[in-house]
């Protein structure tokens, strides 16, 4: 499994692009609350990985720089999503009654198959 999604600022970016055409720098800074700094080093391992691309504009005579979610950088996290996914099955499994009571959730649901 990749590492790429396990930072939580990396995932925060794929997070906001995964439902936008295209997000600004200073969109993406908000939303993370990351550092100019920060933001940035994240930002080029993602453009790097081919996760996201990076273009940059003209706007009211000041250059801009967007992001965007690529293809293959969905597809990536759709295939991390599935692992995780996997992941909490296999501990479903597992969690018994006695898991339970000892901390204090609620055991999981079980469903009837039906036969």
């Amino acid at each position: 499994m990749s590492d790429t999604f396990f930072s939580r600022i990396r995932l925060s970016i794929v997070a906001e692009l995964l439902e936008a055409d295209w997000i600004t720098f200073a969109e993406l800074q908000r939303a993370t609350s990351a550092t100019k700094g920060n933001l940035g080093s994240h930002l080029m391992r993602l453009v790097a990985e081919g996760t996201i691309k990076e273009e940059k504009r003209m706007v009211s005579g000041r250059q801009q720089t967007r992001y965007r979610l690529t293809a293959s950088g969905r597809a990536a996290f759709l295939k991390h999503v599935a692992v995780l996914e996997d992941l909490l099955r296999a501990a479903r499994r597992e969690y018994t009654e006695a898991d339970a009571q000892s901390t204090g959730l609620a055991p999981p649901k079980r469903t009837r198959v039906p036969r």
